[in-house]
């Protein structure tokens, strides 16, 4: 189903967003419009499967997972894999390094992905979350109130925000990032468009396998994110209930007093 690029492969999102502000310079995140955002949304299960296939074939090259769990890649609210599929993707892709056997053998489902760290690249567990696309105005976070706090946007525009211009500063390689704070990553483009070819036969124009993969790790950063909107809808439709209950009661038991007039 997969296959997986050599480490030349091009990588995804990386340094720190930190060592960059101390560069200067105004960023630009656009929002997005994803399936998963707001009380009713929810992950699509098949943009979660393409940007699996994205990760896999682009950005495990250099970046690892190291919190995911491989068998939550079978999870409802997931990408929802067959336990077959889990299995096979799991040992064709990822191997792991066995005590036991003093040797490497083919992941299992019960093992993570891989901590891939390669030339410093970060982990992306939790990427989607430790970033914040949205601030102002002047640092007054009511877009993030408006928007959320927008890691899923901040990784797209990072994606879709190389203008083609480099630069070299001390033997490194800078390039132009309208989106990286600072404006200039030491990371090349990661996706150009056309890198992988989706099963389901979804365009695979850079702003769509961008959007997948950033969709993918607000999945793999909080998997659980249906199950606690569900639990947050179950709990104020109880206190709704709970408030009207305890009105009514309290309406009844000071009725007979409210109506007696006081001379």
């Amino acid at each position: 189903m997969f296959k997986k690029l050599s480490l030349s492969a091009v990588t995804a999102l990386t340094l720190s967003a930190g060592a960059a502000l101390a560069a200067g310079g105004e960023s630009h995140v656009h929002d997005v419009d994803f399936s998963f955002e707001g009380p009713f949304g929810k992950f699509d299960q098949n943009q979660l499967q393409r940007g699996l296939q994205v990760y896999t074939e682009v950005c495990s090259a250099c970046h690892g997972l190291r919190y995911v769990p491989l068998r939550t890649l079978g999870d409802e609210g997931g990408p929802a894999l067959p336990e077959d599929q889990v299995r096979a993707y799991a040992e064709q892709n990822f191997s792991v390094y066995d005590a036991e056997l003093e040797d490497d053998r083919p992941a299992a489902p019960t093992d993570h992905f891989p901590a891939n760290t390669a030339a410093g690249a970060p982990d992306l567990s939790m990427m989607a979350k430790a970033r914040a696309g949205f601030h102002g105005p002047y640092g007054s976070g009511i877009n993030q109130l408006i928007k959320g706090m927008g890691g899923p946007e901040y990784i797209v525009s990072i994606l879709t925000g190389y203008t083609g211009e480099e630069k070299e500063e001390a033997g490194t390689t800078f390039y132009e990032n309208t989106a990286f704070p600072g404006g200039w990553i030491a990371m090349g483009p990661p996706l150009l468009g056309e890198d992988v070819e989706y099963a389901d036969g979804h365009s695979n124009e850079l702003h769509h396998e961008s959007e997948d993969v950033a969709a993918f790790l607000m999945w793999a950063a909080e998997p659980k994110l249906m199950a606690r909107k569900n639990a947050g809808l179950t709990g104020v439709i109880f206190l709704t209930v709970l408030s009207v209950l305890l009105y009514l009661t309290n309406k009844r038991i000071w009725a007979p007093i409210k109506g007696k007039k006081t001379s």
